[in-house]
Order: structure tokens, then sequence, then C-alpha cells
């Protein structure tokens, strides 16, 4: 299994995903997960010994739906793929860093570096989670900040295929440009595929070097079916 998903992302076109991340915040994986690790994921969200939490996003006006973070010990999916992807997308991390003039830490080169610098943080709370949406359901637009140590990337995969087990329901990008108007990007993705998006900006180039770009996400309503994604965050929370 370790192997199978590191060599998947590895054969991601990881200079066509970096470019989309430049120019538009978000880059498309391929495909990532099989539709029978799909499934495998999505017959865990009954088994709360398997997270930590629970949140119904009505009672905090965040939308309608749930979504349940893991405990730890990650299923082996999960930690697999966040501990895969994190090296490519640190690399992305520190030329973003460098692009705004950052003076921040570099980001370290594994997931386990990072984790243990949002440990001393006292960051210690895992953040990958599943969510689920039944019809009506949303998100409204947010960014994923869980304590001063965070991530500038994050994933999302599919678990479900849209058209056949729901309708409406795409990945909503609003990006919001200093002195003009927002724009907002819809992003749809196949059973298995990934979405790698920016936490909270985007470097983008303006006439004196780049500035930094705003962006939050959600899910518009779905209109049919049942909807179930994986959120891949790779810092941890307080």
């Amino acid at each position: 299994m370790e192997s199978l998903i590191k060599n998947r992302v590895g054969n991601f076109d990881w200079e066509s995903i970096k470019a989309e991340l430049f120019a538009s915040g978000f880059g498309l994986t391929g495909a990532i997960l099989t539709a029978q690790e799909c499934a495998e994921l999505v017959s865990l969200y009954e088994d709360e010994s398997r997270f930590r939490s629970q949140v119904v996003m009505e009672r905090f006006r965040f939308g309608k739906g749930d979504y349940k973070y893991f405990r730890y010990p990650l299923p082996k999916i999960v930690e697999q793929l966040r501990e895969s992807t994190y090296p490519r997308l640190a690399r992305l991390a520190n030329e973003w860093r460098t692009a705004l003039g950052d003076k921040g830490l570099e980001f370290p080169p594994t997931h386990e570096a990072f984790l243990d610098r949002c440990r001393r943080a006292k960051q210690n709370l895992p953040t990958p989670l599943m969510l689920h949406y039944e019809p009506g359901g949303y998100n409204c637009l947010h960014q994923d900040i869980y304590g001063e140590i965070a991530f500038p990337l994050q994933l999302v995969v599919m678990l479900g295929q849209q058209g056949r087990d729901w309708d409406g329901g795409e990945f909503v990008l609003v990006e919001n440009v200093p002195r003009a108007q927002s724009r907002v990007q819809v992003v749809t993705a196949d059973q298995g595929h990934g979405i790698v998006f920016t936490t909270r900006y985007r470097p983008a180039k303006g006439a004196r070097g780049f500035f930094r770009v705003s962006l939050r996400h959600g899910v518009s309503p779905v209109r049919r079916g049942t909807r179930y994604t994986l959120g891949i965050i790779y810092h941890d929370a307080k």
C-alpha cells in the first residue's frame, strides 16, 4: 500500500500542479486513490473509534453537513497520503516564502519534522478529516487555521463520483484581489482524484514584485445524493 501511494504521488505532473497553484491557487492531481480505497475510507465514517471529534456545521453556522477529525494513529491510507505529498508541497511552499519575502522558518523536508514544529507550539491534535453532505448540504467559505503554525497548502480527495453519487456540491474557491472584485472558481474532480489548494493565500506577480492574494474555500449546495470527501491538512491543531 505505502509504495503504491508513494508511486502514484511521484507520478503526478508536479510542474503542472505548481503552475496551476501559482496561477489560480489550486491544482488537480489526477488519480490518487482507487475506488476500493475510497470505499474503505467511507466505510470508516460510522466507526466512532477512528475519530477524535465530530462537527455538525449547522450548530456553528459553518454550513449544513458534518465532518469528523481522525484520531492518531491515522488510517494507513491517510497517513501515507499526508507523508508522501508533503515533501513536494514543502518545496513549493518554500518557493512561495521566497517570492513573498517571508522571513520565517523554512518548511522542513519531511512531514515528521514539520509535526515536531507543531508539537513545540502545542499543536498536537490531528487535523485530517472526512466531510459528509446530504441533499441541501454546503460549506461556507473559510480557511483551515488551527494555531500559529500553519502549512500554506492542503489537499482534498473526492471519495465518490459527482453525477453518480451526488449532483451539485462543487468545490469553490474565492480569491480576494486587492483593489479589485473577488474572483470565484468552481472546481470538480473525479472519484479518487485530488485538489491541492492554498490554505490562506497565493503569491501573485505585480509591477513591484510578488504580493499576497487571499483565498477562502467552500462547497456549493448538494442537490442530490451523498457527498464524502477526505481532507488532508498538514499542520496539527491545538
